[in-house]
């Protein structure tokens, strides 16, 4: 497990074995796993936003977007 974006929103956790990653929305207190091809698809889309518009504001936009409506309450027991 790898933290490998850390936001005030969002972090990203990596998790090598298993070609995923966990999106944590700090503010909702929500998270979603995702692997495969979507996984792929999340790095791609993050790997394509141009360099000088690589920012924090860009990529919580992106982390929003897959969270919306798929992503689940992080809840303790």
């Amino acid at each position: 497990m790898n933290v490998v974006y850390n936001s005030a929103n969002y972090a990203i956790v990596a998790y090598p074995p298993q070609h995923g990653f966990e999106l944590v929305d700090k503010t909702a207190s929500r998270s979603l796993y995702v692997q495969g091809s979507v996984a792929r698809e999340l790095r791609r889309t993050l790997d394509e936003i141009p360099g000088k518009e690589r920012d924090e504001e860009a990529i919580d936009a992106v982390l929003d977007a897959y969270c919306a409506g798929a992503a689940r309450p992080i809840v303790v027991h």
